[in-house]
């Protein structure tokens, strides 16, 4: 059975998120397992603004989604920690992340016989801009 793990804050939900996951859980395969971190709070401000929704709600969020097989609480930015723990065969990452971090996760990921995956970042589809239109469409 193959492990895959992909990381979201999921402040908002949207087609972006949805397509990754396809993604990843199709990875995975039929009798495979997708398991997603969600960030905390805490996590999520190590680079961002505080979501607007809670870890609750956005965890039981990605609970709901179809592709999900389990939901878990990803601590810190950085889903090294968790990835050390579950030991996936797969992680999946966005190519809006630091060169850098991908590469550490890369080399940690094949010393266990895994690897990463990074999936195009979908400026289009992206929680920032939707969460700008709303104010802009708020002000007027």
């Amino acid at each position: 059975m193959k492990i895959v793990y992909s990381y979201y804050v999921l402040d908002i939900v949207h087609k972006g998120h949805l397509i990754m996951m396809q993604n990843a859980k199709a990875i995975a395969g039929e009798d495979g397992k997708l398991i997603v971190g969600i960030l905390t709070d805490k996590a999520v401000m190590e680079k961002k603004p505080k979501p607007v929704l809670s870890f609750e709600d956005r965890i039981e969020l990605a609970s709901a989604i179809k592709y999900v097989d389990l939901a878990v609480a990803q601590k810190t930015y950085s889903p090294m920690p968790n990835v050390m723990k579950i030991k996936p065969d797969v992680l999946m990452e966005s190519s809006s992340h630091a060169e850098e971090d991908i590469e550490k996760a890369r080399e940690y990921m094949e010393s266990i016989g895994g690897k990463v995956i990074v999936i195009p970042y979908f400026p289009t589809r992206s929680s920032r801009k939707i969460k700008d239109k709303v104010k802009r469409s708020n002000r007027k």
